[in-house]
């Protein structure tokens, strides 16, 4: 399987990295940012690309992709919704039209979020933009597109957020990680989780095209128990 991701230098994304790189069904690893991921591997290459409304010199690097995994966003907080939207929407948008166009048989999974506005109609400014962002990427030709809705996200092996009220915030409430996982494991996932429960619906498909936390765990579960005992 080979894989593309945007978005791999940010929390997310690096835990998607890291477990496409472990996983011995990815055959290669296409990285595309403005920055470096900083990591070197057999599996891995980068394009550092600064136009990500325009892809026409790269686009027969993406061509031969099993998988794209998006996890390049933004936060809303001070935001003007025009600016989210045009950073959100559009951003993602260019590139999973220019991915439909190139191979529509591409598996197109997009990091969205829990409490995502399907019905592009709600009071919260960044709900309603990436349920409007889920709703036109379903709207594409891909043989399959899957919307991921996380909430309570714990970094793992060493991965922190980009942005620095986040890594206050799981500095102050990582120790409550056990307990909230204890309480409420249909609420919390972990970077690996994600990039495990990603890699298992490229391969695999998945029972629905919108998962939430706990069915993105459920996804995870039916990956590691299709792994062969070690």
């Amino acid at each position: 399987m080979n894989v593309v991701i945007f978005g791999a230098t940010g929390m997310v994304g690096a835990g998607v990295l890291l477990e496409c790189l472990e996983d011995t069904r990815v055959t290669s690893v296409l990285v595309v940012g403005r920055s470096s991921c900083g990591l070197s591997h057999p599996k891995l290459q980068e394009i550092l690309h600064t136009d990500f409304f325009d892809y026409t010199t790269i686009q027969p690097r993406l061509a031969d992709r099993d998988a794209c995994f998006f996890c390049l966003g933004v936060s809303s907080a001070g935001m003007k919704e025009d600016r989210y939207r045009r950073l959100t929407y559009d951003l993602t948008l260019s590139v999973a039209r220019t991915l439909a166009a190139l191979n529509p048989a591409m598996t197109f999974v997009y990091v969205s979020g829990a409490g995502t506005d399907s019905t592009e109609r709600g009071r919260v400014m960044w709900a309603r933009v990436k349920g409007a962002t889920e709703n036109a990427l379903l709207q594409l030709p891909f043989t399959r597109a899957v919307m991921f809705r996380p909430a309570y996200i714990q970094p793992m092996h060493g991965i922190a957020s980009k942005t620095p009220l986040y890594r206050a915030l799981y500095a102050v409430s990582s120790w409550l990680y056990p307990l909230l996982s204890a309480l409420a494991p249909h609420l919390v996932t972990t970077t690996e989780g994600i990039g495990q429960a990603m890699l298992a619906v490229a391969k695999h498909g998945a029972p629905a095209s919108i998962l939430e936390t706990r069915d993105i765990n459920d996804r995870l579960r039916s990956a590691r128990a299709r792994a062969p005992a070690s």
